[in-house]
């Protein structure tokens, strides 16, 4: 694990680990909460190295081994990280694999580095959920008493979601028009998912500029698609994508 400077004055540094290899720079952007060391993370680096293929995964500022408090932290910040390691660590073309959230850092990312992005791989893509993802009821106590504790599914730990999270989400939605991305996109979405509505995947790739698009439903699938299965076929689509672009 090694630490980075950002570009950003006075920023977390951020943990990672790079891959060195050919091709475009492959980058694994984790869900809300989420780290480095998970299961999909860790195995596209394997699979990177053994294909000899550039990669990079990093924690967000506030989460893993990054520095920084998670509750400081908002969702412009994670995109401000995300352009960080692609100005900072990555030469040439990327690719990037967003997963939940990671879906929607990937898509601000690309439109804030068009010269840079070559491709993008979302697992179960989730932009914009701070507009569909919370009840009214939810949304009124981020908003009076600045946070939101829910039990997670994936954690021992309460899913905690911060007034400053939520605004900034709001602040950055995408899915109200067409998004200016024409690089090629994948998406890979569980039919299965009690996160993200799966109808939400079509919808995405019709509000995409570009035309080179596919989506593929996972009728079994749920939102963290990391059955053996669901890992080859992002091994597939990862491939597929840097092949595209290369």
């Amino acid at each position: 694990m090694t630490m980075t400077e950002t570009s950003q004055p006075d920023a977390p540094r951020l943990a990672f680990h790079k891959t060195e290899g050919e091709g475009p720079v492959i980058i694994f952007l984790p869900g809300y909460a989420s780290d480095m060391e998970g299961s999909k993370a860790t195995a596209l680096e394997q699979w990177a190295r053994d294909a000899g293929r550039s990669y990079i995964r990093f924690d967000y500022s506030g989460c893993g081994q990054s520095e920084g408090e998670f509750e400081d932290r908002s969702l412009a910040d994670w995109r401000d990280d995300v352009l960080s390691v692609i100005d900072e660590l990555a030469d040439g073309p990327v690719v990037l694999v967003g997963s939940s959230m990671g879906g929607w850092l990937m898509l601000l990312a690309a439109k804030a580095r068009p010269d840079r992005v070559a491709g993008l791989v979302g697992i179960a893509p989730a932009p914009d959920f701070t507009d569909w993802g919370f009840t009214p009821d939810q949304k009124m106590e981020l908003l009076n008493k600045g946070r939101l504790e829910e039990t997670s599914d994936y954690a021992d730990e309460p899913m905690v979601t911060t007034r400053k999270f939520w605004s900034s989400g709001e602040a950055n939605r995408v899915m109200f028009g067409t998004i200016p991305i024409t690089c090629p996109v994948r998406i890979l979405q569980g039919q299965r998912d009690k996160e993200v509505p799966w109808e939400r995947a079509p919808r995405l790739a019709q509000l995409l500029a570009g035309d080179n698009v596919q989506v593929t439903l996972v009728k079994d699938g749920d939102h963290r698609l990391s059955r053996p299965q669901d890992i080859a076929l992002l091994f597939r689509t990862v491939a597929e994508i840097c092949d595209c672009v290369a």
